[in-house]
């Protein structure tokens, strides 16, 4: 399996950052696939195989860190082509919520 499990919300709290922006001063750090939890059941196959999908936003996945667990909560299509490629790890933001 690619991920510890497949998600379809986020059980946590709001954090408040939605812009790459608010994520900037998170420092990215590298994650294991088999660690994370997705927020989403689904991606646009289109993002998926777009050359240029981290053109306008964050070069890092933005990942929470909530209870012990590890949610990607944005990134979808950077972790998927991580599997794709064989890489078992990915370069993320890694917001830490308690």
């Amino acid at each position: 399996m690619i991920f510890k499990a497949v998600g379809d919300s986020r059980p946590y709290p709001d954090h408040g950052r939605v812009t790459p922006k608010d994520w900037s001063d998170v420092p990215p750090r590298m994650v294991r696939l088999d660690d994370l939890i997705t927020t989403k059941r689904s991606i646009d196959l289109g993002t998926l195989l777009s050359e240029d999908s981290t053109f306008y936003g964050d070069l890092f996945a933005h990942v929470v860190d909530w209870e012990g667990d590890l949610y990607l909560e944005e990134g979808l299509h950077r972790a998927l082509r991580a599997a794709l490629q064989q890489r078992a790890t990915l370069h993320a933001r890694v917001l830490v919520l308690h």
